[in-house]
Order: C-alpha cells, then structure tokens, then sequence
C-alpha cells in the first residue's frame, strides 16, 4: 500500500486534472470560430499553469538566484516556446502541455520511490542508553549518563543496556554484543574484563567502574560515525542537470542567433530581412529542441531499472545509486549474516565417554530452559522432544554456563571458565567455532563446537561478482580471526580482516575506498554495527530480510531475501540500464542536432519538427522499457 504524502497527492490530483483537461480540448468537437488560436491558447494554457506553474516559478527563481541554467528553465524554456509557436503559428498547444505532464509524472514517481525505501535513520538511536544507575546507601540512583565522570562505579542490571565503556570491577555475565559487533552468540564477561557500550547485559548483575565519558563511549561513536560518513558520501548528480548546464544556454543563443543576426545581416546589406522567416525558423529550433526524450526516457530508463531490479528481490533507492552500482569494482562483506547464516549448528561434538548422541541429549536436556543462543542450538541439534521434567535442579553461572541434575546426574555445560570453576581438565581442541565443553557427575565427558553456517548461495555470489567485473572482495568481522579466515577460504574472499569495532571496520572501509583507483567500492552488511560504514562507502548495501532497521535505513540498496547473488544481480541490472540510458542519450543528441542544423538552414517546417520531437521520444521510451527486465545465469 502507497502513503502518499500531501505535497505528492496535491501532484497527483494535478497531473489527473491536466491529462483529463487537454484531453477534453483535444478531442472535444468545439468550434472556435475566427479566433481559433487565442482560443485554443486559453483553454489550453488552463492546464498547462496547472501542471507547470512550480516549474515556472522554480525557473524564475533560478535566474534570480544566478543558477538558471538547471532542468526547470529547460522545461520553461522548451514548453513556453512550444506555446508561442502555437499562438504565432500553428496553433497547436498540446505538446507543450504533454511535455510537462509527462515531467512531473517523472518526478512524482521518483518521489514516491524515494519516500518508500528511504527514511531517516532514527531507529539507530535506540542503542543509545536513556540512563545511568549508581549505587548510593545501598540504593541505585537513576542519573544522566551525560553526567557520569570518568572512574565512577556504575551498576548494569540484567536486561540493561551498557551506557559507558568500563571495566567489571565485580560479578560476570553475558552479553549480547550484536548492536556492536553483529555476532550473535553472546560474549561470556567477568572481573578484569572492559565492556563497551551499546551491549545488553544478559544475565548477572554487573558493577562496571567507568573509563571514558558518555560522549566518548563506543555508542555515541557509532552515531557520530553515521552522522560524518553521511557527509562524505559521494552523490551522482542527475544527468539532465548537468547536461542542462551545456545544452540550455547552447540552444537558447543559437535561437535568438538564428532569429536575429541573419535578418539583421540582410538588413545591412540593403536586403528584406524577412524577420518574420527567421523569428519561425528560429521557433522551431526551439521546438526540435524541446528535450523532451531526454527528460522523459532518461528517468524512465532509471526508473526501468529500478523496476527492474525490484523483480529480482533488489530494492535500489534511487536512480543516483543505480548508475554508481554500475561502477563498483570492489565489494566489501561483512561476515554474520551477509555470507553467513546467522544461525549457530553443531558442526562437531568430541566424546570419549558416551555416544556422541547421548552427549547432545543431556546438554540439550540440561540448557532446555536457557534463551541463549547457543541452548537453543543444542535443543535443535537433539531434534525430539524435551521433557523438562528430567530437570530436577538447574544453576546458571552467569558468564560460565549451566549446572543441572539431568536424569539423577551431574550435567555441567558451559565454557572453559565453568570447566576450570570444577576444578576438571579438558581439551579446547583445533576445531573452528564456539566449544561447548560437558561434564557428567564431575568427569569431563566431551566438547561440542557450535558454528555458524556459510550460506550455500555465498561462494556462488563471489563467483558471480568476478564474472560481473568485481576486481577484489573483503570481508570485515567482528569475529575470531580462526573463523574469519575460514570462512573466507571456503567463500573465495581475496582479503580478510577479523576482531574489528565498527570504528575499526570504517577505518579499514576508508583505506579500503581511498586506494581504490579504478572503480566503486560496495559494502554489504546486515547489522546496526554496520550503519556506519553502509553510509560511508560509496554504495552501501543491506540483506533486508534480517537486517536490522539502523542498517536498511541506512543503505542506498537492500537485498530482500538475503541471497548474497544478488549483489551480482543488481550489478548486473545497473550496468544494463545504464547502458540503455546512453543509447537514449546519443540517438536523442544526434538525432536533435541533425534536425537542428536542418531547421537552421529552412530544410524543417514544423511538422517534421514535430516528428523529430515525438518520434525520437517514443523510440527512447520503448528503449528504455527494456531496463525492465534483466535476464541472468
């Protein structure tokens, strides 16, 4: 369902009453009488005000602004003079109203699309903490974070979000890192250990002594960040803007030329000037001029492409982003999420005791009651049914793990910090991954690994991104360097950098963009962490079916399935549209000057200006329609 806002339904209702209005003068049976071209002038300037009357104004203030050579004044400039030559001449208004119809409908689509997929980037605010609490007489005291100084003793309760980087001066926790880092299994804490802000403290209750100011902390960074690369951004101008800039005044002198100085040169020379023959010829130079192909098919072949696009699951926010798409040549990933799963599996258990099912049963059974993430990996890595009822007593360790009496015995299952708690030895093993270490009645039984998956589709999308022209991929993760390097080899990722902050991940996008001599650069990501560098980069791209709101708001292109391929695909949908705007934009030129120059030297009457006008404009059009559909491997 489409919201219109006020301003775009007020354009709307315009552009209906202009169509129905020149329609009506068109093929209504009226009969003029002597006076038909005043009369059809009147009738016809009706809708041509009311669809145009804010280019018009737009144009005047332009020229008082001393910026007048834009696309408004070429409108003003094109339909105005296919008005005077209606009154002068032939009568005929319609194109000059049709021309601006079909303009506005162009800018009110491109409204709407921009309002649909692009909105500000408030939801990123919700990782900023509203509130401190410090322990005073054995009470907690609720204060601004603003007004906490460094070295003070804050208290962060389960559920809290961190509001200042600091150290644990006392108890351990999880906590969940994933506005920061976009991992999703949570990081075990305790005494000794610095947390940054913008974490959610899962468990036990912690009391953190400060070391930066809340506007120094890391969340207050992150929003720094995203409020300076947006300032940085490289932005595409349209191209009828700067085409504007050349061919408005260019065609503008040549006419008043055309007009003017051969009658005036036959006048010196004791010759008819014949004014009233060089003022028609230089009307219709006006006419051919009119840019109506270019105004009309060159949105439209962006506006195909993004439609394009949207078919194959890509939602591209603007046409600026479209044409900057078809120069990437370097892609950087992130990697939780992007080209992985974002979804943990047991992808090893080690067990000398008992059978390697048994060993996944009673973890599974012990941590039933747990959200964490890594409990909720076991249950689904036992598949059947849990009886909690086998649970007789169950402890959690906060930052350590899960103590339960499973079936009468002992379960332990937690991390090495629980194993080294019970006083027992154990083996971290060589394998890639988060290791879940079990105990049964004070004997170390085995480890299970839990690791995140590499989607299927993402070796392929390195694939096809070579084939697209792509010259180097990285991956940027928070996570393991173990892991990282892994999943890059098994990925084909030319470059890896692992165990990075989002500052450090727009650090390295920095180099990464300056370095870059012959191309683009892309980032894609998923995460809140990911904001800042999605804004930075000269394209940032989203996978919209799991991304947070933070980062789809603020990319310029979001992937609604989370199928890595299809980066590719709207690489490939870009290239393509862009190819068929520069054919509008040569056939039109050519085609234009060639009837200019004819209608220089008398060779054009109107109608073929007409036909030069209308028909190079159908044709681009059709062209244009092409960007519609993108066919791929």
């Amino acid at each position: 369902m489409i919201t219109l806002r006020k301003k775009q339904k007020k354009m709307l209702y315009r552009i209906i009453i202009a169509t129905v209005l020149t329609l009506l003068f068109m093929l209504a049976p009226i009969e003029y009488g002597d006076n038909e071209k005043e009369i059809k002038f009147v009738l016809f300037l009706i809708p041509y005000l009311i669809i145009g009357y804010d280019i018009l104004i737009k144009a005047a203030k332009g020229i008082g602004n001393g910026q007048a050579f834009d696309e408004n004044l070429l409108m003003a400039i094109a339909t105005i003079g296919a008005m005077i030559l209606g009154v002068t001449y032939t009568g005929d208004y319609e194109e000059a109203v049709a021309v601006m119809i079909f303009y506005q409908i162009g800018e009110l689509f491109q409204s709407v699309a921009v309002d649909m997929s692009r909105t500000s980037i408030s939801k990123l605010m919700e990782i900023r903490p509203d509130a401190a609490y410090i322990e005073q007489d054995g009470e907690l005291t609720e204060v601004d974070p603003d007004e906490v100084e460094v070295g003070t003793t804050i208290v962060i309760r389960p559920g809290e979000r961190v509001p200042i980087d600091g150290i644990i001066v006392e108890g351990s926790s999880s906590l969940n890192t994933s506005a920061l880092t976009g991992e999703s299994v949570p990081r075990d804490v305790t005494v000794g250990e610095e947390i940054l802000s913008g974490c959610i403290n899962l468990s036990g209750v912690l009391k953190v002594r400060t070391t930066k100011e809340f506007g120094e902390s890391t969340v207050s960074k992150i929003l720094d960040m995203v409020e300076n690369a947006s300032s940085r951004k490289s932005q595409s101008e349209a191209f009828i803007t700067k085409f504007a800039r050349y061919y408005t005044p260019f065609v503008v002198v040549c006419a008043i030329l055309l007009a003017t100085v051969p009658a005036v040169v036959l006048m010196l020379t004791d010759s008819d000037p014949e004014f009233q023959m060089w003022i028609y010829r230089a009307l219709t130079f006006l006419v051919i001029s009119c840019p109506c192909a270019l105004v009309i098919s060159i949105p439209l072949g962006f506006f195909a492409g993004l439609g394009g696009a949207s078919h194959e699951g890509v939602l591209i926010k603007g046409s600026n982003y479209l044409e900057m798409m078809s120069k990437v040549r370097t892609v950087v990933f992130d990697k939780t999420g992007t080209l992985t799963q974002g979804v943990f599996q047991v992808t090893d258990v080690i067990s000398n005791e008992i059978p390697r099912e048994r060993l996944i049963e009673l973890a599974a059974v012990a941590e039933s009651s747990s959200p964490h993430p890594i409990a909720v990996s076991l249950v689904r890595a036992h598949g059947a049914d849990i009886d909690r009822a086998r649970v007789t007593e169950s402890e959690d360790i906060p930052g350590k793990g899960v103590i339960a009496k499973v079936d009468g015995m002992t379960v332990a299952v937690g991390n090495r910090r629980l194993m080294e708690h019970l006083g027992l030895q154990f083996e971290d093993g060589n394998t890639v991954g988060t290791t879940v270490h079990v105990a049964i009645d004070g004997k170390y039984a085995g480890s299970i690994t839990i690791s995140d998956i590499i989607k299927p589709e993402s070796p392929e999308a390195i694939k096809e991104l070579k084939k697209a022209g792509v010259h180097k991929t990285v991956m940027l993760t928070g996570d393991m360097d173990n892991v990282a390097q892994k999943v890059a080899k098994e990925i084909g990722i030319d470059e890896v950098h692992s165990q990075l902050l989002p500052g450090d991940k727009l650090e390295h996008l920095e180099r990464i963009t300056n370095e870059s001599k012959d191309g683009a650069v892309a980032f894609v990501g998923d995460g809140i962490n990911d904001a800042p560098s999605l804004v930075r980069a000269d394209i940032g791209i989203t996978m919209g079916s799991i991304g947070s709101d933070a980062a789809i708001e603020a990319s310029d292109i979001v992937i609604m399935d989370d199928d890595p391929r299809k980066v590719a695909i709207a690489m490939g949908v870009s290239r393509k549209s862009m190819g068929i705007i520069r054919q509008n934009i040569v056939i039109t030129l050519v085609v234009k000057f060639l009837f200019l120059g004819l209608s220089a030297m008398g060779f054009v009457d109107m109608w073929f200006a007409i036909i030069a006008d209308v028909g190079v404009m159908i044709a681009a059009v059709l062209n244009s329609a092409r960007a519609l559909r993108y066919r791929h491997n």
